[in-house]
């Protein structure tokens, strides 16, 4: 999982902003200014049902995560955490 969801600059960061695109989901910030220091972005290619393949997109560190637990969640109340 992306450690952004719990990181307090989730909603003006430009590295979950990329991650966001490529799942193709709506952004939290149009156009975020915060820019993270040395984030690690893990890729992995999955098989999806009738032969098809996709991929999935995850911060997985970054020096400027801070913690704030749920933060995802209280900006987008009553929506599934992103997979």
């Amino acid at each position: 999982m992306c450690i952004c969801v719990d990181c307090r600059w989730v909603d003006d960061c430009q590295a979950y902003h990329a991650v966001e695109r490529q799942h193709g989901v709506p952004h939290l910030c149009d156009a975020p200014a915060f820019v993270p220091d040395s984030p690690r972005i893990h890729v992995q290619v999955v098989d999806l049902p009738a032969g098809q393949v996709g991929v999935e997109w995850d911060v997985r560190g970054c020096a400027s995560f801070e913690a704030d637990p749920g933060r995802w969640q209280r900006l987008c109340p009553g929506l599934s955490l992103p997979r």
